[in-house]
């Protein structure tokens, strides 16, 4: 299974990006995708994440800015990020937990960086 995640780039704060991540590969059904980031000098954390049946999840520090979305029959997931703050600076990474197996894989990551 390979992940590719898109979108990243330099944003103004208050400024909104939209990052995609597309699966391919062997693929039968999947279960939980997320975004996860990671800060310079800091551990990677989790921003988002949604299940199949489309239940959402996310970190405090992202709750009414961020929204994430999938679509199943194409095995992407979409982050939408408004009011984006220079502390949202960070790579995003995509990670998907697979239905059947239960096994996890990894994006290679998105770089988005927000200017104050």
């Amino acid at each position: 299974v390979q992940l590719v995640e898109s979108g990243g780039g330099l944003v103004q704060a208050g400024g909104s990006r939209g990052l995609s991540c597309a699966a391919s590969g062997r693929i039968f059904a999947i279960n939980t995708m997320g975004w996860y980031r990671q800060a310079p000098g800091k551990q990677r954390e989790l921003v988002a994440t949604i299940t199949r049946g489309g239940r959402t999840n996310y970190a405090d520090v992202v709750k009414g800015r961020f929204t994430i979305s999938r679509d199943n029959a194409k095995n992407k997931m979409y982050l939408q990020m408004n009011s984006l703050k220079p502390e949202d600076t960070a790579v995003y990474y995509c990670n998907v937990i697979m239905e059947l197996t239960r096994e996890e894989y990894w994006g290679r990551g998105t770089q988005v960086t927000v200017s104050s």
